[in-house]
């Protein structure tokens, strides 16, 4: 009755043709197989730049501020450092001793200890003193340390990585060389503004969902209204995409500097999606921040945060109802979720003139699927 089996062959590779006029797209199965899920972890997510905080989280020095990068997914704790010297780090959170969280507290501090066993670090992570290892051979080691974890900064963000793919700075150049003009530090986060949503469907469904304005005339009509959806346009980097969103008469646009390729256009929105999972969405008043939190084959967790540069202009343009039109992509992304199940769906094809994000996303997500860890 079906080509679809119950249970998906071990190899989880598949692949994705270049040419989008030929190509098709990712498997079904990848959507809810718990198999494939697994190995995104590793090869997808451990592999790739994560947004940690800002630099308002550790702004004094000695300040620890512990954090858990992904929950529900890597589930790694972490711990974000300033220590006294005003050196900003990033590291493991785990006591080698037996594996107990060493800070639980975000804080002041002078030093770190573990409430387990006594076991005191310095706020570079070295190894200061155990209690009751003097007859412990070859012991303080390297190993006893708490391992460091690769940090950066893009203007007041922070971002970690367990083992990159990819060096931090050729992931984060197109935004940089776009709208790296814009007074980031002036940003200020608004948690009135900031909220989670639960969606039931597998993370890459709705990353690719929100990779193509294909679909914004169908599902999103104020967006559709403020918009002017001809020159709609995407532009493709190596580790990110750009979709580009002319006003639709609303007049709220960005004054952009004389130095910005778009200069002349009226810009309402700059649209950065940066593999595998960040949003970054740039309105005139300032930045909708979505980070893509898996929760299993068919969760995902999904954190809008704002940061407002010019409160004037939260309510009009491009950017004024991103609830509304956050509430109308879940709705269909939940449907698809129901509908990639389906015994007589496996893959389908790609308009060549508005799917070209969602296919670029298709052949990283396969390229890094089939990888080696």
């Amino acid at each position: 009755m079906s080509n679809k089996s119950v249970q998906q062959p071990s190899d989880h590779r598949v692949e994705i043709e270049p040419d989008i006029s030929i190509a098709r797209t990712l498997p079904s199965h990848v959507y809810y197989d718990a198999n494939v899920y697994e190995s995104a972890k590793d090869k997808i997510f451990a592999r790739s730049w994560q947004f940690v905080g800002t630099l308002a989280d550790v702004r004094v020095p000695g300040t620890v501020y512990p954090l858990t990068l992904l929950p529900g997914c890597l589930s790694e704790p972490l711990l974000l450092v300033r220590n006294r010297n005003d050196e900003l780090t990033c590291m493991s959170n785990v006591c080698t001793h037996r594996g107990m969280l060493v800070c639980e507290n975000a804080g002041i501090e002078t030093g770190l200890r573990c409430r387990y066993h006594g076991r005191r670090f310095g706020l570079d992570g070295c190894m200061q003193s155990m209690p009751e290892f003097e007859a412990t051979k070859n012991f303080p080691s390297s190993n006893d340390d708490l391992p460091r974890v690769q940090l950066e900064q893009w203007g007041p963000f922070l971002f970690a990585s367990l083992d990159p793919a990819m060096p931090f700075d050729d992931w984060i150049r197109p935004l940089q060389e776009r709208v790296g003009w814009l007074p980031l530090d002036q940003f200020k986060y608004d948690p009135s503004r900031s909220r989670d949503y639960l969606v039931s469907a597998n993370w890459a469904l709705y990353c690719e969902n929100y990779l193509e304005g294909f679909h914004i005339p169908f599902v999103h009509p104020s967006l559709n209204d403020a918009l002017d959806y001809g020159d709609y346009r995407t532009e493709l980097f190596e580790y990110a995409n750009l979709q580009l969103g002319i006003d639709g008469g609303s007049g709220d646009v960005f004054e952009l500097p004389d130095s910005s390729p778009d200069h002349g256009s009226e810009v309402a929105g700059y649209y950065f999606w940066l593999f595998p999972n960040l949003m970054l969405n740039f309105y005139p008043w300032g930045l909708s921040m979505n980070v893509v939190k898996p929760l299993g084959p068919d969760r995902t967790r999904v954190s809008f945060l704002s940061f407002v540069w010019d409160e004037s202009r939260l309510a009009v343009g491009a950017g004024a109802e991103l609830d509304r039109v956050e509430r109308e992509d879940e709705n269909v992304v939940e449907l698809v979720q129901t509908g990639v199940r389906s015994r007589l769906y496996d893959r389908g094809r790609y308009s060549p003139t508005r799917e070209q994000g969602t296919h670029h996303f298709h052949r990283l997500f396969a390229s890094f699927l089939s990888s080696t860890p």
